[in-house]
């Protein structure tokens, strides 16, 4: 059978695959196109297959809010070069992903990323045809959608390498723009000291003794040593106890309440953070533009 530059269109309409690869489907299953379509996913999946065991440590950060519902949501997706992160196939996805998350996640990811959408399709399987396209592991790697409830949500994206989500008891928006940028550049781990796990005092604990011991000190004084490298520790990574950056003087606590506020939730997700790969201080990048 002939395989006319129509066929190859209307196949490349609904792949977005290669001019190449479509005749070259054509061919095999004698100009079915529905045939085509089910042989190329196939072969995008086996492609997919062999790319899931590559490192994908770069990619973007998303946010989106839904103003009527109040609730927002954070997502990571991650891709193995900068040069796919801005790719354009790449960001509709990480879009459709986003909108999907606001009315779909319930904090699942493997249940959310196998329903079907409205184009009959899973976002697996929209991911499985992105690998097929951009030569890439291409990986959902998390979400955090944030309920709103009675608070007021607030944001702050550093380009798409870093995005803050925070949710204020009161509405603020400069405010809440203000220590959700402060979050993006200083790294905090909790609200306050009670909200930070045993297991993390623990750890930190037993490394500050270990130091502390070498000093051949008496064990009085290595104690009050550990205690205070532990008071330092939570002073700089809870919220609360932070200095502010705009304002060195006034520290995180003290600015919320001067404002009558209060910090209810907040979530900070870093492209690529705990994955081995090339170090970038996106954090420092942002504390230089707060200074500017």
């Amino acid at each position: 059978m002939d395989i006319t530059a129509q066929m190859v269109k209307e196949l490349r309409d609904r792949t977005g695959a290669g001019m190449m690869d479509c005749k070259k489907a054509l061919k095999e299953c004698n100009g079915d196109i529905d045939s085509a379509i089910d042989m190329m996913r196939k072969a995008g999946q086996a492609k997919a297959d062999k790319k899931s065991s590559r490192v994908a440590a770069e990619g973007v950060i998303d946010f989106l809010a839904d103003k009527e519902k109040n609730n927002a949501c954070l997502v990571e997706v991650n891709c193995e070069t900068d040069f796919v992160a801005k790719d354009e196939n790449f960001l509709n996805f990480v879009s459709k992903v986003s909108s999907l998350s606001l009315s779909n996640f319930t904090g699942n990811l493997d249940e959310f990323v196998s329903q079907k959408i409205n184009d009959g399709k899973s976002l697996e399987e929209l991911r499985l045809e992105l690998v097929s396209k951009v030569g890439e592991n291409v990986q959902i790697r998390r979400i955090k959608v944030i309920e709103g409830n009675n608070g007021h949500i607030g944001s702050y994206l550093h380009g798409k390498k870093i995005g803050v989500v925070i949710c204020l008891s009161d509405k603020n928006e400069d405010l809440a723009k203000d220590i959700a940028m402060h979050i993006a550049a200083m790294k905090p781990i909790a609200i306050q000291e009670k909200d930070i796990s045993k297991d993390i005092i623990d750890k930190e604990r037993d490394i500050y003794l270990a130091q502390a011991s070498e000093s051949g000190k008496p064990k009085e004084i290595i104690e009050k040593m550990v205690d205070g490298k532990l008071k330092k520790f939570l002073n700089e990574v809870t919220l609360l106890s932070q200095q502010f950056v705009k304002d060195p003087d006034t520290s995180i606590g003290a600015l919320l309440e001067k404002s009558n506020c209060e910090v209810l939730d907040f979530f900070r997700y870093e492209v690529g953070e705990g994955i081995d790969k090339k170090e970038e201080n996106f954090a420092e990048e942002v504390m230089s533009q707060i200074k500017n």
